[in-house]
């Protein structure tokens, strides 16, 4: 299974938007430090996540998120 997932930093209240096949462990590599894109604004909190089969649908998904129109889609669902 692949999971496509939103992280929310907990100074700022930035979001951070990827995917993987082993959810859990990449929760607590972001809040390890080991992605540059995110160790300046740890702890993270896994705030959404969406279950997929193949990565291919996962990828989709994932570039929707970071898309416009997947941005407003999140804060709708995460603003509820």
């Amino acid at each position: 299974m692949y999971f496509v997932y939103v992280l929310k930093s907990s100074i700022d209240n930035r979001f951070y938007k990827g995917m993987t096949n082993n959810l859990k462990r990449r929760v607590y590599e972001h809040n390890l430090g080991k992605n540059k894109s995110t160790k300046p604004y740890r702890p993270w909190v896994l705030v959404y996540k969406e279950e997929y089969k193949t990565s291919e649908e996962a990828r989709k998904r994932e570039l929707f998120f970071k898309s416009g129109s997947g941005r407003e889609y999140l804060k709708n669902i995460l603003d509820s």
